[in-house]
């Protein structure tokens, strides 16, 4: 069996096709085998509020994809450039990295592991920006 699984703890919630599915009491695994559905943890959701700094911003472009509020073509556009950008920022080989296989992933319209790739940006991403307000301070 192919496709994708999820391993869902007591009570959480997930986003499939634009439906919220809660698990029960007891963990739990789903396998998802039908190609092209849009699935988001809603414990890896962005509120919008939230999205106020470049990576946090591809990662909500991601999560739209995902909960099928943005086409995959025009969102995927969307994410590629902000990808793209942040290669600007993050020189680093690791980041390097992570930016590299998130855009294999855009391209391959696996839009879930190009978010799980760049939600590894975040904690890169506030450590230089506390850096940049401590030297304006």
């Amino acid at each position: 069996m192919s496709g994708l699984v999820l391993k869902l703890a007591p009570h959480e919630r997930v986003l499939i096709n634009g439906a919220v599915i809660e698990n029960g009491e007891r963990r739990s695994k789903i396998a998802i085998v039908t190609p092209d559905v849009n699935v988001l943890r809603l414990r890896d959701a962005i509120h919008p509020d939230m999205a106020n700094t470049p990576v946090a911003r591809a990662c909500y472009i991601a999560q739209l994809i995902l909960s099928g509020d943005a086409g995959r073509n025009e969102g995927g556009r969307q994410l590629s450039l902000a990808i793209e950008n942040l290669s600007q920022v993050f020189f680093d080989q690791d980041s390097r990295r992570i930016l590299n296989e998130a855009t294999e992933h855009v391209f391959r319209a696996e839009f879930y592991q190009s978010l799980r790739q760049l939600r590894g940006l975040l904690p890169r991403e506030a450590r230089l920006l506390t850096i940049a307000q401590q030297e304006r301070a």
